[in-house]
């Protein structure tokens, strides 16, 4: 009867962990997993069909300097998001005509402030 819980620890002792060293280790991400977007500013026509299709109103369009050969450099109208109202629905990526905006496999979201949750256009590079 005392040898029971004895064997389990025992027995516990030598399995393999199930959680991972972090960050060392890193779990492997499938083909279609959705991560933090990234936009390319420079094929960005600032159309806003990404901000009016988003089905939590995660994405405003803010100004920002667009440098681009095709465009004259200037202030023009780029999508900021929300990351922690964010679905990763990709429904923005789907509309983009000019596929600059496009979700990635980072898995970065470690912040301190909520408030660093909201990504500019410039920090979506």
């Amino acid at each position: 009867m005392a040898f029971g819980p004895v064997e389990k620890v025992v027995k516990q002792a030598f399995k393999e962990p199930f959680t991972l060293e972090f960050p060392e280790h890193k779990e492997e991400l499938t083909d279609n997993y959705r991560g933090i977007h990234k936009l390319d500013m420079r094929t960005c026509i600032n159309c806003a069909a990404c901000a009016r299709i988003c089905p939590n109103q995660t994405i405003v369009m803010v100004e920002g300097e667009a440098d681009t050969a095709f465009k004259p450099a200037g202030t023009k109208l780029f999508p900021e998001i929300n990351l922690e109202r964010c679905l990763f629905c990709a429904l923005c990526e789907e509309v983009c005509p000019t596929d600059c905006l496009v979700l990635s496999k980072s898995t970065d979201f470690e912040v301190y402030d909520r408030r660093d949750l909201i990504k500019r256009p410039e920090e979506l590079k």
